[in-house]
């Protein structure tokens, strides 16, 4: 059931925040005496309490109410659900310690998301807004049967509202806050005649960012800057409905904060220090010259998608449904990736997306047998091109530690980056050359280091594509029976064949790497080794073309080149398989339900693909086998206390095999099979009503997931707490005409790591694919708590004022760390939101749902 914040409201909240026209209710009144509340987790309406498996539900009320905007929010809110968002472009989503979030086009996600029945669940795709929402509801577990091939742990179902022809409805909100933070909202709803309704609905959500930029004040980093917008048409006649349902969104945020903590910012011009190496203070950060055509640091991102959904009953319990849809979407984010004020380097990601699908299923119900079959076809097309910019100079100075310039400066801290000039200084660079020659035992003489130096590029260019084109289809069925009025058992099926193209293409673009030659050259045989530094001496020797007189290839640094220096190649995989649940469900009584669970979880195979490891090689493509997962569930859920007192716990244990995820080689993502894995946990969460005033939730979720095999036995999975929980009110006492309402919340987690490694020195070493060493583990979040508050009053004609508090005592905390900047053995760190707090006016008037 795992309604978390089903006392917020169940029926919920709905007289508190809905239908504000109407005197002013108790709490006890706006939760609903019956204590109920309808999901669709297993494709059909039910009461939470007859779903054997554990699923959450958030009422688009409650999202209001707890000022719920964004998936990171909601899944503090939800035991077993946690959302990591860099950005807007990179969310992370985990049920139960398994998170999904990879950008790359050949990866299948581990967790479903869906939005009116479509998967959206690709990375780059799948993070949207929250507005004018009938419900969110979290289903966990393997649920392949019910939501298809992506939810090998589970499934996230945004259901928003549709256009109702029921009456006319209007509503309208705004807010403004520190960090010049301000949002508005609106929707309408409109009858067009006999069934048919027209619904449009959007949201513009802007603030400044929270972390300082040293070097532009006007565009600090992690900002807000959202507009998305939602058009629905709804129409029906006898026993079909029909709804078509378009959505569209565009992000332009500024760069996200990816700061090192090992420097100290810097005025890259003069060298003087300008902030600290605080986790959480102001960053100096900046692009390559001339990266990308000179855009700025930050993203530009739109996703749209178009969905028609008809509903035919065919009567004697029959009911047929299909969804068709079609969804793109576009994003480039341009990020630093060193986390320091020298461009190191800089980085981007251009990810694109494509997708059309189709499903067709029949229902049936009657007293005894609820049962559905169905089918489906999926298309995508998708693309994932990451170019990178080195400065050479300052990479070969953070090779030789030397960032701080080695001496050059008298008394210069090492934390505090020498000016960028330093770096131009082929003096400077050449006795960094010999140190590094020296240290491989590689004698350097002066003159031919300084011939080196001279060719040390300010901009290398690199970039790799990657290429994913996937056919699928899916037969399912699904059938629950009541073997008596107590005791029901059900089963599930589905069968997915899939037909896979990957491609991959990698390239130098502005000759070869002068450094990744140096560095290359000093691990060969002396004879090599002499002829390949004598060449880099020559001048112009990035540009020069290979031949029998130049026998250089083009040598990349952070990847090797394709064939050709960016020949494409393809390979294609085919794969099919089976994915099941079996469940049982005892009710004693109508207030309580037991239930049990088998279900095997299954991950379509993957054809990874990586740059070569050689110099204008072959891309290697690694075919990974089926991540399948064996999940035991047994559960609870009742209400107590003439339903004042709503109870719901379940206990799992699931068994992984062939476990993906990802390893750093250079500035590359790697996925690759680590073996074994283990989840087992508790979930839990209560609603109470003592009185018509108040109404309490808390909720709490331990979960021990573990690696069990290879090099990483032990570790935790990332970003996944072992504790986390979360506790919140709804006070509303009539006053005048209308309410005063308070709404109080503290969520809190335990330690995190975020990546499967755990930041281990051992895992992070060159001979690991790292260009650097990483010897510190520092990349950890320990425990923290996080408390907000909403105070206000509702009048009964349907005006809202409130005042808003989020992250009231301004708790400093990290939502990621590590990322590529680990390559060069400089993890970053991206701090949490600071204490945000405004005022809030809404105004809902009509019969708005």
């Amino acid at each position: 059931m795992r309604p978390t914040l089903i006392g917020l409201a169940t029926a919920g909240l709905a007289s508190l925040s809905a239908p504000v026209f109407a005197q002013a209710a108790p709490v006890a009144d706006a939760v609903g005496e019956s204590g109920d509340i309808v999901v669709t987790a297993q494709l059909r309406e039910q009461n939470s309490i007859e779903v054997p498996v554990a699923v959450s539900a958030v009422t688009g009320d409650e999202l209001d109410r707890f000022g719920l905007s964004e998936f990171e929010e909601v899944g503090r809110f939800i035991p077993g659900f946690d959302v990591q968002n860099q950005s807007p472009n990179n969310p992370g989503f985990v049920i139960r310690g398994i998170t999904s979030d990879s950008g790359t086009a050949f990866n299948e996600p581990r967790v479903s998301v869906f939005q009116d029945g479509v998967s959206i669940s690709k990375s780059r795709g799948s993070y949207v807004e929250l507005f004018d929402m009938q419900r969110v509801e979290v289903a966990k577990g393997p649920q392949s049967t019910l939501y298809g091939r992506g939810a090998l742990i589970g499934a996230v179902n945004l259901i928003q509202n549709k256009a109702d022809p029921k009456g006319f409805a209007a509503y309208a909100s705004g807010s403004y806050g520190n960090f010049n933070a301000w949002t508005a909202e609106g929707m309408a709803n409109a009858p067009l005649g006999e069934g048919v309704a027209l619904r449009v609905a959007g949201r513009i959500r802007k603030a400044d960012g929270y972390v300082k930029n040293l070097l532009d004040r006007d565009r600090d980093f992690n900002s807000d800057d959202t507009k998305a917008i939602r058009g629905a048409f709804h129409a029906e006649t006898g026993g079909l409905t029909f709804d078509v349902i378009g959505n569209y969104q565009k992000d332009e945020p500024t760069g996200t904060s990816f700061k090192s903590i090992a420097y100290r910012p810097t005025d890259p011009a003069t060298g003087a220090v300008i902030g600290t190496a605080g986790r959480n203070s102001g960053a100096a950060l900046v692009a390559g010259a001339g990266f990308e055509g000179g855009k700025p640091l930050g993203l530009d991102r739109e996703v749209w998608g178009v969905t028609g959904i008809a509903n035919l009953a065919l009567g004697n319990g029959f009911t047929l449904t299909s969804i068709s849809a079609y969804r793109r979407f576009d994003a480039l984010e341009i990020f630093d990736a060193d986390g320091i004020s020298l461009p190191v380097l800089t980085a981007a990601e251009d990810a694109r997306g494509r997708q059309t699908s189709q499903e067709l299923r029949l229902r049936y119900d009657d007293d005894r047998l609820s049962a559905f079959v169905g089918a489906s076809y999926f298309h995508e097309k998708g693309s994932q091109r990451g170019p990178a910019q080195f400065d050479e100079r300052m990479a070969l100075a953070r090779f030789a530690s030397a960032m701080n310039g080695g001496g050059a400066i008298p008394g210069r801290a090492a934390t505090d980056p020498a000016p960028a000039a330093l770096f131009g200084s082929t003096a400077f660079t050449s006795q960094l050359l010999r140190g590094v020659a020296g240290a491989s035992g590689v004698a350097l003489s002066a003159a031919q280091a300084t011939a080196i130096a001279a060719n040390l590029k300010s901009n290398h260019l690199e970039t790799s594509t990657n290429f994913a084109r996937t056919k699928a289809f899916d037969i399912f069925g699904d059938a629950t029976f009541k073997v008596t009025d107590q005791f029901e058992i059900g089963a599930g099926l589905r069968w997915t064949h899939d037909d896979k193209d990957s491609s991959f293409t990698s390239a130098v673009l502005n000759g070869r790497s002068i450094l990744g030659t140096f560095i290359a050259a000093l691990g060969q045989p002396a004879a090599q080794r002499t002829a390949l530094l004598g060449a880099l001496a020559v001048p112009g020797a990035a540009t020069i073309p290979t031949s029998v007189a130049y026998p250089v290839p083009m040598i990349g640094l952070g990847l090797q080149p394709t064939a050709g220096n960016g020949g494409t190649d393809s390979a294609s995989m085919k794969d099919d398989g089976f994915s099941w649940r079996l469940t049982a469900r005892y009710s004693p009584t109508d207030d309580a339900s037991i239930y049990a669970n088998y279900a095997r979880g299954r991950r379509p195979r993957v054809l990874a693909a990586s740059s070569p490891s050689t110099p204008l090689a072959a891309t290697r493509f690694n075919p990974l086998p089926n991540e399948t997962v064996d999940s035991y569930e047994v559960g609870a859920k009742g209400a107590l206390l003439d339903r004042k007192l709503i109870l719901d716990g379940s206990v799992f244990y699931y068994e992984y095999k062939n476990f993906q995820t990802t390893v750093q080689q250079g500035t590359q993502i790697i996925t690759t099979n680590a073996g074994r894995a283990e989840t087992y946990g508790f979930e839990g969460d209560m609603r109470y009503v003592p009185n018509d005033y108040v109404a309490l939730i808390a909720t709490y979720a331990y979960n021990h997931s573990r690696l069990k095999s290879g090099v990483r036995d032990g570790n935790r999975l990332r970003l996944s707490p072992d504790h986390s929980a979360s506790i919140g009110a709804i006070v509303g006492v009539p006053a005048g005409p209308g309410r005063v309402t308070f709404t109080p919340s503290l969520t809190w987690q335990s330690k995190v790591f975020f990546d499967d490694d755990n930041d281990r020195p051992d895992l992070q070493q060159v001979s690991t694919g790292a260009l650097v060493a990483d010897n510190i583990q520092d990349e950890v979040q320990k425990g923290f708590a996080l408390v907000n508050a909403r105070v206000g009053y509702e009048f009964d004609n349907g005006l809202q004022i409130e005042a808003y508090v989020d992250n009231l005592l301004d708790k400093k905390y990290i939502k990621d760390a590590g990322n590529t900047g680990d390559s060069l053995g400089l993890p970053t760190f991206i701090a949490g939101e600071p204490r945000f707090y405004g005022v809030r006016v809404a105004y809902r008037f009509g019969g708005a749902k």
